[in-house]
This record gives C-alpha cells, sequence and structure tokens, in this order.
C-alpha cells in the first residue's frame, strides 16, 4: 500500500508538471499568434485602406457589375439642325451695310450678340436680306452637340451626369490616387451608394470610385403635382440643373439644363407654355452692360412671361446656370421637347393649356 500511494503521488506531480508545461506552452503559442493577426491587420489597413473601406461603405462589386451603366437610350444629336445656320459671335459694336461698302442703314451697340448669318464673301458677310456687316467682327459659333436620354422602366439607381472631368477617389472625402483614370464631362454615371463627410455628399459610381456631390448633377425625379393638369409636362429642377419630361406619371427623357443666374432667376412655380416658335429673336437689356441680341434662338416655348425653355447656339455649360432666366437647352434636346410637347397644343382653347412647366428646387445652393 505504502509502494503503490509513492507512484500514485509521483503520477500525480508528473502529471501536474506536464499540465504546466502544457499551459505555458499555449500560453505562448496564443500570444504569438494574437501578434501575427495583429501585425496582418496593421499591413492589411495600410495596403488597402481604399479597398477595404470602400467594400464596407459601398455597394459590392458583383451588384456594381451587374449594373455597369444607367438604364437609359442616348438621344442622337440631331446633326441637320446643328448644321442648318451658320451661327456667329459680334465682337463689338458694329454698323450694319446695305450692302458691301454701302450705306449705314443702322447699329448694333456691343454686347452679347448673335447673328444668323449667310457665307461670308470676303471683307463682307451678309446677316439678312440687304443686311451685311464686316467679316472681320465676326467669329464663328459651333453650337453643342450635348444631348439627353430616353429613360428606361427598370432604374434601380439614380442616374446622374459628370459636370466635369473627374478623377475619382477610392474612399469619400478622400483625394484621388495619382494615375488613376479621370471620369470625363457628359458621362452617364449610376449612384450607388452616398456617403457624407464634412457636409458634403460623396457617391459611389463604380469599384473603388467616388465622387463627391458638385462634380454631378443628377436625375430625379418627382411626384406629379396635383395641379398638373396636362397629360405631358416638364419638371426643371434649379439645383440638379436638369429637365425631366413625363407622361402622366411616368418620366420618359431627361437632360441637363442652364436655368437663369442669380441676377436673373428663373421663377418657381407651375406654368404652361402659352405660345411656341421655331426660331425667334431674343433683345434685352438695351443700353446696359449686359444688353443682348440673339437671332433666330430655335425650338422656343414661353411659360413665364418672356421666359421659356429653347435651344441654344452660344454656349456649351450645361448643367451649370448661364442665362437671363430662360431654361437653356442644347438644339437637339429643344427640338425633341418642342416635337414631343405639340400634341398639348391646341389652339381652339386657351393658351393656357400647353403642356405645363414645373420649376422647382431640390436643394439649395451654397
Amino acid at each position: 500500500m505504502q509502494r503503490s500511494s509513492l507512484a500514485d503521488l509521483f503520477a500525480i506531480m508528473l502529471n501536474s508538471t506536464l499540465f504546466m508545461v502544457w499551459r505555458h506552452l499555449m500560453k505562448l503559442l496564443i500570444l504569438a499568434l494574437v501578434t501575427v493577426l495583429m501585425t496582418c491587420a496593421t499591413v492589411l489597413a495600410q495596403d488597402c485602406a481604399g479597398e477595404c473601406v470602400e467594400v464596407a461603405m459601398g455597394l459590392a462589386p458583383e451588384h456594381i457589375s451587374a449594373y455597369p451603366t444607367p438604364n437609359v437610350t442616348q438621344l442622337a444629336a440631331n446633326q441637320p439642325l446643328l448644321s442648318d445656320r451658320l451661327y456667329q459671335r459680334v465682337l463689338q459694336r458694329v454698323d450694319i451695310y446695305d450692302a458691301p461698302n454701302g450705306n449705314i442703314i443702322s447699329t448694333l451697340d456691343a454686347g452679347f450678340n448673335y447673328f444668323t448669318t449667310w457665307s461670308p464673301e470676303g471683307e463682307w458677310t451678309q446677316i439678312n436680306y440687304d443686311q451685311w456687316v464686316r467679316t472681320e467682327f465676326l467669329r464663328a459659333a459651333v453650337p453643342s452637340s450635348f444631348s439627353g436620354v430616353l429613360l428606361g422602366e427598370n432604374m434601380p439607381y439614380t442616374m446622374a451626369w459628370m459636370l466635369v472631368n473627374t478623377v475619382p477617389s477610392r474612399t469619400p472625402g478622400e483625394e484621388p490616387t495619382v494615375g488613376d483614370l479621370a471620369i470625363l464631362r457628359y458621362t452617364k454615371v449610376n449612384l450607388y451608394d452616398t456617403v457624407e463627410v464634412d457636409g458634403w455628399e460623396w457617391y459611389q459610381v463604380g469599384i473603388n470610385q467616388w465622387v463627391e456631390q458638385r462634380n454631378v448633377a443628377r436625375v430625379l425625379p418627382v411626384e406629379r403635382p396635383a395641379d398638373v393638369d396636362t397629360v405631358k409636362w416638364v419638371s426643371v429642377d434649379l439645383y440638379e440643373q436638369v429637365a425631366i419630361a413625363y407622361e402622366d406619371t411616368t418620366p420618359v427623357f431627361a437632360t441637363l439644363i442652364s436655368s437663369g443666374l442669380a441676377e436673373w432667376p428663373t421663377n418657381e412655380g407651375l406654368f404652361h407654355v402659352y405660345v411656341r416658335y421655331p426660331r425667334t429673336l431674343m433683345s434685352g437689356a438695351e443700353g446696359q452692360d449686359d444688353f443682348y441680341y440673339l437671332e433666330e434662338v430655335p425650338w422656343t416655348m414661353y411659360f413665364d412671361g418672356d421666359i421659356g425653355l429653347h435651344g441654344t447656339y452660344w454656349h456649351d455649360g450645361f448643367g451649370y446656370r448661364q442665362s437671363h432666366g430662360c431654361v437653356n437647352l442644347s438644339i437637339t434636346d429643344a427640338h425633341w421637347l418642342y416635337d414631343w410637347a405639340s400634341s398639348e397644343i391646341d389652339l381652339t382653347v386657351p393658351a393656357d393649356t400647353g403642356a405645363a412647366v414645373y420649376v422647382y428646387s431640390s436643394g439649395e445652393y451654397r
């Protein structure tokens, strides 16, 4: 019994020693494993900070790949309309003659002035029947070929246009990575996710691609206002600088616009097209610094006094405020809207039964 007790005691002591050694080894192993994991996490955070945060914030790559571009149909630029006139910027105050080297019959003061002209003949250019000016005072203007889009039925993500050439950031609020490619102005993008940084929204436009809200113009359809009484109507979002055409409650077309500058704002409210012209002269502010004289402004639909939707051949600044109050459109877009809205015109009823135009702002400029 004594030998057995000693043997049992020795076995217990041996087992206790082995257990302590095993426990010590396990502690060392766990400590080593934790150190390795922390080191890996630090390296990953340094090497893929953009990617790792981006995936956590934004839409997963497989979902983006399923809808890489907006479900829209690009309206083809109407080349015949873009080239059916010779548009000329008038560089200074000019005298108008009844013939080359003829008599002065009138004078056009300096301002923001454009003529539509006949072919120049050397030193002289004919601007109208029996009206000539010196060619040296004119510069050719090339109309914008920008055009809007026909909207598809299935658009799971908000569509936007890029307003400037922009190198996207890999994470919201960060500087772009040197060497990444820019997304060009007028490119159409989906907005997959939104993150706010320092009071500004950042939109995910692709895998590891984020852009700040001031670089895009969003297409934001609105509910049909209760007072809209026409089947076809147009919304004009002054904040996004986007116009959308609707048939009843369905948005069918969208494009960029240029509304009135701060000193000549486009009024908000609900209006109706009351008169329209395929071509019309626009002029105003005579004798003032902002005097303008624009011949043959195409596809004009007036809806609020002398404020209207119309084609624009003198700038390509769509997506930004540019005008004296009118809603500037590209020539292609203005013609499309003019033709589309024609079914709302009935000359046998009061003039305000043209297509409704709802002007509003989805945000505040700052």
